[in-house]
């Protein structure tokens, strides 16, 4: 166990973690761990955070390959942030960069590309299928602490409010112009909507079929 002590959670039992390369000590992300990520961190060896938005634990690479293994982890002398020095497999961002701080504020990007997110992440039909599989789990073998059980075990009601504070937020960072903020809005939009149709026990194939014959 970690001494929680000697560690300053934020009010949400929240502590910011930046994530540096060993190697070349480049800077590779932030991302937020809680005291069970931190845990979870030590015992495994590679990087586990907390996902503010979907409410769950996540492991860097899980998907992707690209596991970090973590070499030393330090916090500053506030004790209120961690420095995770790790030793990086492939591209620490998701869209393929080493680093996720590879974009100036003039909007010029550094840095290789070292794969193609198309490529990795796949289709849009066969993502949604994916995240919809391990939904659906979550609601047929709950899970304690899965942000998707939550949602299933509080009900429709919760899971209808979720649909539309989502799509208000979507809506806002529109108005923002800011593609980052559309990004991450839309991305919490679209999970609460598979979260629905498995409520409902429809399919995204169901969806889509639906949004081909509208085409045709």
């Amino acid at each position: 166990m970690i001494n929680r002590e000697q560690l300053k959670f934020d009010d949400k039992g929240l502590i910011p973690a930046i994530v540096q390369d060993s190697a070349s000590g480049k800077v590779l992300m932030l991302a937020y761990m809680n005291q069970e990520a931190l845990e979870k961190t030590l015992d495994s060896g590679v990087t586990w955070f907390y996902s503010r938005s979907r409410r769950s634990l996540w492991q860097k690479g899980e998907t992707s390959g690209n596991v970090q293994k973590v070499r030393e982890i330090r916090y500053d002398c506030d004790g209120d942030t961690l420095l995770v020095s790790v030793e990086q497999t492939g591209a620490a961002c998701h869209e393929g960069t080493f680093s996720c701080f590879s974009r100036t504020l003039n909007g010029e990007q550094e840095g290789e590309q070292l794969f193609d997110p198309a490529k990795v992440y796949g289709s849009a039909a066969t993502v949604l299928q994916e995240l919809y599989h391990v939904i659906a789990d979550r609601k047929a073998n709950p899970q304690e602490g899965s942000y998707t059980t939550y949602l299933f075990t509080k009900g429709q009601d919760k899971i209808l409010k979720k649909v539309g504070e989502e799509a208000a937020e979507t809506l806002i960072g529109s108005k923002n112009n800011d593609k980052n903020e559309i990004l991450y809005e839309m991305a919490d939009l679209w999970y609460h909507c598979l979260v629905l149709l498995a409520y409902h026990n429809i399919t995204p194939a169901e969806l889509l079929a639906e949004l081909h014959k509208r085409r045709k």
